[in-house]
């Protein structure tokens, strides 16, 4: 049997900005709440690094604000699968344990979306994000050449944060043309907290190449990278680094919401306008919902919190500020949308899945992802497809099929322990 049993009236799973938002406002309308993540911190991966003294404000306010609403935190609890209704499966540290929920509210975020191109696989080819995360962990970057590549807000603000630490920054490189991301910033106005941020990173970055329009076509190198060709679709050139920071924006992860029947929608989890997905008394926020940011989420999670806890007027009130941030995450996704050049940057001797060592060519084949899973174990790795399958999302136009638990890596000790009780 499993060790533990614990019963919550809602169960926030995530604790970034969204999961801490929506806590928050569940716990301080009265209700039993746990905040359930797979870290040991507060505030996700975009605030990574706050919990002890915050020095982002935002970060400040909700951390101190949870620890004083009342609710429970579940640190280093991954969901691995859910047995039966209202009941989460769940892996911590000291074994295995059953999370009962009345009303549960997924904010499970993003992660980074990588695109496959010759080299992409080399030693020191690392995604924006991921590099932010290991530099704030104290990964040595002083010194280093780095190029940024890909798409998105994201590859300035690591710009900014890596030369802070010391590199030595080749290039950022956005694929989207200027006329989009000046059409964006323009946009910004109705936003000017943001505006302010961005020309401000702007400034930080003054005499680092910053374009446009511009991709990566290869990576090269021994033993780890050593330069990136890139092309701007007329010409391609090619620039020494050790590093190559590359990433293609983000993808939801949307594997726990369609494990529980949540429908989805262009990609995303269709919620209504109380953040209620297709499944009744599971809400979804954030990232899940399209990408959009902190502040986006922050909204939402307020919604799906006072909701869930049975505060509608609450919850209506702040739709306002919600259909705000909607109209800006809309420009983000227009500005920034992937070019079709990406989709023919892997030749068939590029590696779709790393984890498992299947070319492109190998795969290109079959009918579509359960098919190729099947066939040449794509997918069948330790990320479990989050990163090929985000990838031939893009390049082959395969959409995941089904889910099945559980839906992290987990000890077999779990899986029996469900097995036997049910």
């Amino acid at each position: 049997m499993n060790e533990r049993a614990l019963h919550f009236d809602i169960v926030v799973v995530g604790a970034g900005p969204g999961g801490l938002a929506a806590a928050c406002a569940a716990a301080e309308n009265g209700k039993r709440v746990a905040l359930v993540d797979d870290t040991p911190w507060l505030g996700g991966q975009i605030w990574r690094g706050q919990q002890a003294k915050p020095s982002v404000p935002q970060a400040r306010e909700w951390i101190e604000r949870f620890s004083q609403c009342g609710a429970t935190l579940l640190p280093r609890t991954s969901v691995i699968g859910s047995p039966r209704r209202g009941v989460l499966l769940a892996e911590q540290p000291q074994g295995s344990c059953e999370i009962h929920w009345q009303h549960l509210i997924l904010a499970t975020g993003a992660r980074e979306l990588f695109l496959p191109f010759p080299g992409w696989t080399l030693p020191g080819v690392i995604g924006p994000g991921g590099l932010q995360a290991l530099v704030k962990n104290g990964w040595p970057i002083s010194g280093q050449r780095v190029a940024v590549a890909g798409s998105g807000p994201l590859l300035l603000a690591v710009a900014e944060g890596l030369q802070k630490h010391g590199a030595k920054m080749v290039s950022i490189n956005e694929q989207a043309p200027w006329r989009s991301v000046a059409g964006f910033g323009f946009k910004l106005l109705a936003h000017p907290g943001k505006l302010l941020q961005g020309a401000q990173l702007k400034f930080r970055l003054l005499g680092v190449p910053h374009r446009c329009g511009v991709w990566p076509v290869r990576a090269d190198g021994d033993e780890q990278v050593r330069r990136v060709t890139l092309t701007d679709g007329n010409r391609t050139w090619t620039e020494d680094c050790d590093v190559l920071a590359c990433g293609f924006g983000l993808v939801p992860n949307v594997e726990l919401p369609l494990l529980l029947g949540c429908a989805l929608q262009s990609d995303f989890v269709r919620v209504d306008k109380w953040q209620t997905s297709s499944v009744a008394d599971i809400y979804c926020v954030g990232e899940l919902t399209g990408i959009g940011g902190a502040d986006c989420a922050i909204v939402e999670g307020q919604i799906a919190g006072r909701a869930a806890a049975g505060q509608r007027t609450g919850a209506e009130a702040l739709f306002a500020e919600r259909n705000s941030w909607h109209t800006f995450r809309a420009g983000l996704a227009e500005a920034f949308a992937l070019r079709p050049e990406l989709k023919s940057l892997a030749t068939d001797d590029t590696l779709l899945c790393r984890c498992e060592d299947v070319t492109l060519g190998r795969v290109r084949k079959f009918s579509g992802w359960r098919d190729a899973k099947l066939q040449s174990r794509c997918g069948m790795g330790a990320c479990q497809g989050r990163v090929c399958g985000a990838a031939a999302k893009v390049v082959l136009g395969w959409g995941m099929e089904s889910v099945r638990p559980p839906v992290l890596p987990s000890r077999v000790q779990s899986l029996i322990s469900t097995t036997n009780q049910h």
